[in-house]
């Protein structure tokens, strides 16, 4: 079925670069989406452990995990990343044709402090497979987000002034990748469990230390008007997987590897 996305959520988009379907995940996508998630990061550890380190590209042990492409190695995830209500999130942001990226968990810890820099996520895409188009991230709340446990802000392309990416300085403390220092604090994605924050690539966004005792859990689908292509010999891969074609979404063969 599809999911009716507002016009006025559809203008945000247009002009500030995003908008927030609260408690939109139904229940079961929602079960599956937070059962895959620790073995998700456990999967991080064991490499940490294999290599005898403890920070893993953005991954830090204990603190903060990006785990990417989960797709691939949990490929029941495949049910949420091709279902109604991504497709009516991409025909109403991209287009009738899209085709999905990439995919990843981010898990903060309790009580760790762990932030994340101001960043558009083209930056992160520039640094891997070079010039692309501007493409959708959308944030998916596994648990209650709020300023105390560490949740995204986001800051209005409208704000900003314009819709382009930016250049980008690496942290080398922390692997991330820096692209904003002005005054403007954001507006912090205050959400209930079941919302999904929907954005750009090249809407600005960062995210806070989580300061409470429980664990912050998002999960992020990410699509494209066009296949993103890495550059040969670059990890990692991105899936660049059609999804729908003409409006139409194509997900027999996907879901078959439920």
């Amino acid at each position: 079925m599809d999911f009716e996305i507002s016009e006025a959520k559809i203008k945000q988009y247009e002009v500030d670069g995003y908008f927030i379907l609260e408690s939109i995940i139904p229940d079961a996508d929602l079960q599956l989406l937070r059962s895959e998630c620790q073995s998700a990061v456990d999967e991080i550890d064991a490499e940490m452990d294999l290599k005898g380190i403890n920070v893993l590209g953005l991954s830090h042990r204990g603190k903060r995990y990006f785990c990417g492409q989960s797709y691939r190695t949990h490929p029941r995830l495949g049910s949420f990343i091709f279902s109604d209500l991504m497709a009516s999130i991409c025909r109403a942001t991209i287009g009738a044709n899209a085709y999905f990226h990439n995919d990843q968990y981010v898990v903060k810890s309790g009580k760790t402090g762990m932030k994340f820099s101001w960043h558009q996520d083209s930056a992160y895409v520039q640094a891997r497979i070079g010039d692309h188009p501007e493409h959708l991230t959308c944030w998916c709340a596994l648990d209650d987000v709020n300023e105390e446990n560490g949740t995204a802000y986001l800051l209005p392309i409208s704000r900003y002034g314009k819709r382009e990416l930016v250049e980008h300085i690496k942290d080398e403390e922390t692997n991330d990748r820096v692209g904003y220092s002005g005054d403007d604090p954001g507006e912090p994605i205050i959400a209930p469990v079941g919302s999904i924050a929907v954005f750009s690539s090249l809407t600005f966004h960062r995210s806070g230390p989580n300061t409470t005792g429980a664990t912050r859990r998002v999960y992020l689908a990410q699509y494209s008007p066009t296949p993103l292509i890495r550059k040969p010999g670059e990890y990692p891969q991105y899936f660049a997987e059609p999804f729908l074609k003409e409006g139409v979404s194509i997900i027999d063969n996907k879901l078959s590897k439920t």
